[in-house]
């Protein structure tokens, strides 16, 4: 299949064009980005030719898949278009900044019949995914209460600017709460009911002051489940992607509790009536973003149905505008 970039603002994409490098049933044909120093930037990396226009991008009949790595207030726009085009989509996260596109996106993709896909990378780390057997398998019971931390360094100087303009990011619960949201539902598999409270505020970003860098929330799921979360942009550099609590989880049910982490090789697991703790070793997942896109175009059997991105995507924004309120 043939892939084409849109947009390249965000490191992010190299990860996606490293999976397609890895893949042989997908071809980089092109990439588009309208900043001459993103291009330029990119063509260290990118061995594939550059569009001049978007517009020239969509008219090449070649291309089935659009990956879009745009700043994330333009994603949203980028992203109807290839949908309106007639492209396959597979979006960094998060997949737009504002509802009105994502109910665009989800109304375009199923008149269309076409596969929408983003890079929630934590579906397939292998910690997670056993914390996701476990659970849905019955080993704690009923799920009562979740917590998960995802902190990231702030990292002013390096960042690019366009991730300091609320027009551009759109927000640090849509930025970054779309990961451990989706996760917790993937392993849980409870759909999250409303918000009780999120709040946004700025303390580490001294030279951006009306940019929230901290964001904490309290939710509920809809069997009355607690979930209490914290992913703010205050984790210090340069360990800050080292530190425990990075994507750390934990869930607490009615005949134990479970604790992992993002790229951890074991998970803890507590179980009532036992008096030893348990280290279970997490076998590897073969999956991607990518090649989970590939088998929902293909009609194939894939491990997670594209009305989970909608509903995690609708979830996150849901929690900005509340935060924003």
């Amino acid at each position: 299949m043939n892939l084409a970039f849109c947009g390249l603002k965000h490191a992010h994409i190299k990860a996606l064009y490293a999976l397609c490098a890895e893949n042989p049933d997908v071809r980089v044909v092109g990439a588009w980005d309208d900043d001459e120093g993103c291009r330029a930037a990119a063509k260290a990396w990118l061995k594939a030719p550059f569009y001049s226009t978007l517009d020239e991008l969509l008219n090449d009949e070649s291309v089935e898949i659009v990956a879009v790595g745009d700043a994330y207030g333009a994603r949203g726009q980028e992203a109807i278009r290839a949908l309106k085009a007639g492209r396959h989509v597979l979006s960094d996260k998060p997949l737009c900044t504002r509802m009105e596109e994502l109910e665009e996106i989800e109304r375009l993709a199923g008149e269309k019949n076409l596969a929408v896909g983003c890079m929630l990378d934590l579906r397939f780390d292998p910690a997670l995914r056993l914390a996701r057997n476990l659970v849905r398998s019955g080993e704690l019971g009923e799920i009562h209460a979740v917590n998960f931390t995802g902190q990231h360094p702030l990292n002013y100087g390096t960042r690019p600017l366009w991730y300091f303009d609320r027009r551009l990011h759109g927000g640090t619960f849509n930025d970054l709460a779309i990961h451990g949201l989706d996760a917790a539902s993937m392993i849980t598999g409870l759909s999250y009911a409303r918000t009780l409270c999120a709040r946004q505020y700025n303390a580490f970003a001294r030279e951006e002051p009306s940019f929230p860098d901290c964001a904490q929330l309290m939710g509920e799921y809809e069997n009355g489940a607690g979930l209490i979360a914290d992913v703010s942009y205050s984790a210090p550099a340069p360990t800050a992607f080292r530190l425990p609590s990075y994507w750390r989880f934990s869930f607490w049910g009615e005949k134990g509790m479970i604790e992992c982490a993002l790229g951890a090789e074991k998970l803890l697991l507590a179980q009532a009536g036992r008096d030893e703790l348990r280290l279970l070793t997490a076998p590897a997942v073969k999956e991607t973003c990518l090649t989970e896109l590939i088998r929902q175009i293909r009609g194939e059997k894939t491990v997670f149905p594209q009305r989970m991105l909608f509903d995690s995507t609708r979830t996150a924004l849901e929690i900005q505008r509340c935060a924003e309120e």
